[in-house]
């Protein structure tokens, strides 16, 4: 499996059955596959999605937005019980507008399931952890 440092961006080969076990990269040393929640912009989304294999759960959010703040701990809670099998990462859409306006998102907190590039699933509105792991296993990832 390849996948994207966020931090360098370098390509990262992981093979699957070790991707549980923290791997980080091979360029800088950062976290490949675990909990933390990578804050992206227009160029850091592409390069992501472009190369990285294991999905990733993007939140697009906005500062201003109540739902969104009071989401972001469940959102970084389900991180780290997903971590090794979804990516999580979130975008603001205040200082992104153009990639929120590519991808169709109309209201926030809208969080979009990618996987090899694609969008694969989608839902509006604020969510606990619990709930998100959940709506993530229906989706069909974090078996």
């Amino acid at each position: 499996m390849q996948l994207v440092c966020p931090d360098c961006a370098t390509v990262n080969r992981v093979p699957d059955e070790r991707r549980g076990d923290r791997p980080v990269c091979g360029r800088c040393g950062a976290d490949l596959a675990g909990a933390k929640v990578r804050a992206l912009d227009e160029p850091g989304f592409e390069r992501l999605l472009a190369r990285h294999e294991m999905p990733v759960l993007v939140d697009f959010w906005a500062p201003w937005c109540g739902p969104c703040r009071s989401m972001a701990p469940q959102f970084e809670a389900a991180a780290g019980q997903m971590q090794g099998r979804v990516s999580f990462a979130k975008v603001d859409t205040e200082a992104n507008p153009a990639l929120a306006q590519r991808h169709g998102i109309r209201s926030i907190p809208t969080l979009a399931l990618f996987s090899g590039g694609r969008e694969v699933a989608r839902v509006s509105g604020a969510m606990g952890a619990a709930d998100l792991v959940r709506w993530l296993r229906t989706a069909g990832v974090g078996g």
